[in-house]
């Protein structure tokens, strides 16, 4: 588990000085997890200490969310301004959100059956 939480860590650390070095706008926390990924596809599986770490932290995730849904409530008199926006922002990234796991659903899954249709011509 040591081991998992020390990947996690040289991961973000890593990112976190990607992003001071290179001044990019992104959070270093988000580089090192792409680096994280990776690795992982480098490497073709996980490492036994860290999934074990991974499932750990899944299980006790919605208490990871709890202070940033509490930060929220210190901006209520910004929320409470912007209600409008954010609704129909939230509303409209919904739909196109949708509309493309629908697009990706409909395109895989043609190329799935495609490649089954191909599996079986073969046999004739």
């Amino acid at each position: 588990m040591i081991q998992g939480f020390l990947i996690l860590f040289v991961c973000q650390l890593v990112g976190e000085l990607i992003v001071t070095a290179a001044s990019v706008p992104i959070p270093g926390s988000v580089v090192g997890m792409v680096l994280l990924l990776v690795g992982l596809i480098i490497r073709g599986e996980v490492p036994e200490g860290l999934r074990v770490t991974a499932e750990g932290l899944l299980k006790v995730l919605p208490l990871l969310l709890v202070p940033a849904g509490v930060g929220l409530m210190n901006y209520f008199g910004v929320l409470s301004d912007y209600w409008l926006e954010l609704m129909v922002s939230l509303f409209v990234s919904t739909l196109i959100t949708m509309f493309i796991v629908a697009f990706l659903l409909k395109v895989l899954s043609k190329e799935k059956v495609g490649a089954k249709q191909d599996l079986g011509d073969g046999d004739a």
